[in-house]
């Protein structure tokens, strides 16, 4: 493990690293901002989740061209660009005091995290050799977690759902990043590979090469789905609980299953990767999807915290094998020169983001946080439409690469 450790490139530690600080500090806040509009400000449950469900309106909309850009003019520039806005939409944030200044502050973060994100992810698959790429990613994936775990208790001290003082903390952290990552672009200069405009693809013809790919296509369909019911953790979760006559203190809960969340990806993410890895690439997305759409169920039933907690639990294996592969899986499917423009067309799935605070929201609305039922079966139900796509999927990247496999492999 240290022969493989020390082959990474020091500027993927850095984006690793910074991933975890970043995370720490916007779980400390953004998690939160479901219930400081609703108490704070006394947003209705469909205001709130319009707001919440801007942010990925807003990077669906631009995450296509922040790959596509990156692979036009090159990683260093977006991602400085798009590390250090983004640290000013946290001061935003900070300084808001009415519901529109949130409204237009998460679109400003939608749109930064869906440019620095695929860019950053893009980089990752340029300076990392094909044999430690599931590493990689899986570190990432790790550091994020890392930094969830931490985050949402810290910010519940610090009072997240009261204040947005946590924010001016992100600000400042993603300012840090920032300068981090600029030392290190002009140290690593000379280790970078080059990056050609000539072998980007245009505008149209990436399009039409992600729209055309047969594989891709349902992938991209399906894991709408998945992130549709993981996006439903963060917004409608947080509002049941902070109004559920079931549970008292929502709020703290809600910030425990945060960081148990996190706790329980650190603990399982390796074997669990280790079990899954030699298995075909969508198998663990189709378990994924199921595991999450049946958490979900459980929690529209739990009536305790032991209840919730297992929930929590199974969504987390689901959670962990969705998106530790997703990387691998459209690293696999790319080719070289396009995968800034895949990174980002992939975005295109929190569509699902977007839907998820939204249909909470009315849910909520309309049922109201007694009902847990009737609010987390549409919910469960919904998610679970992801498989049927992923399975046209697996299908289809088997025979694909049957069918490109070298003569003598199939002999």
């Amino acid at each position: 493990m240290k022969q493989y450790l020390r082959q990474i490139h020091p500027l993927a530690w850095t984006i690793i690293v910074g991933t975890m600080f970043g995370r720490l500090v916007t779980s400390m806040s953004i998690p939160f901002l479901s219930i400081y509009l609703t108490r704070v400000l006394e947003a209705t449950p469909t205001q709130t989740g319009i707001t919440v469900a801007v942010s990925s309106l807003a990077g669906v909309m631009v995450s296509f061209y922040g790959g596509y850009i990156s692979d036009r003019i090159g990683r260093k520039i977006v991602m400085l660009i798009s590390v250090f806005s983004w640290a000013g939409v946290f001061f935003i944030f900070s300084a808001a005091e009415h519901l529109w200044v949130f409204f237009v502050a998460n679109t400003l973060n939608g749109l930064c995290r869906a440019v620095f994100e695929p860019t950053s992810r893009a980089l990752l698959s340029d300076i990392t050799s094909p044999q430690n790429k599931l590493l990689v990613f899986n570190l990432r994936y790790a550091a994020i977690n890392l930094g969830v775990v931490f985050g949402p208790i810290i910010g519940f001290q610090l009072g997240s759902s009261e204040s947005t003082f946590p924010f001016v903390i992100s600000g400042m952290v993603y300012i840090a990043y920032g300068l981090v990552l600029f030392l290190q672009f002009k140290l690593q200069h000379a280790n970078l590979p080059e990056r050609h405009q000539t072998t980007a693809p245009r505008l149209r013809e990436a399009l039409m090469t992600t729209g055309r790919d047969r594989v891709f296509l349902p992938v991209l369909i399906g894991t709408t789905f998945c992130v549709l019911g993981y996006g439903h953790f963060s917004s409608t979760l947080a509002q049941y609980l902070a109004r559920s006559p079931i549970f008292e203190n929502g709020s703290q809960m809600f910030s425990y299953m945060l960081s148990l969340n996190a706790v329980t990806v650190l603990i399982i993410q390796y074997p669990l990767v280790r079990t899954f890895r030699n298995l075909p690439p969508l198998v663990p997305l189709i378990v994924g999807n199921l595991l999450v759409a049946t958490s979900l169920m459980m929690v529209g039933i739990a009536e305790g915290v032991l209840m919730m907690m297992m929930s929590v639990i199974l969504f987390t294996i689901g959670e962990v094998l969705l998106f530790t592969m997703m990387d691998m899986l459209i690293d696999r499917i790319a080719k070289p020169e396009w995968k800034g423009t895949y990174f980002g067309t992939i975005g295109f799935n929190n569509i699902g983001s977007v839907i998820a605070p939204v249909m909470g929201g009315l849910l909520l609305s309309q049922f109201g946080a007694e009902n847990g039922l009737a609010v987390f079966v549409p919910i469960a139900l919904t998610t679970a439409l992801g498989v049927p796509f992923l399975l046209i999927a697996h299908r289809r990247l088997v025979a694909r690469e049957k069918e490109t496999e070298p003569t003598s492999l199939r002999m």
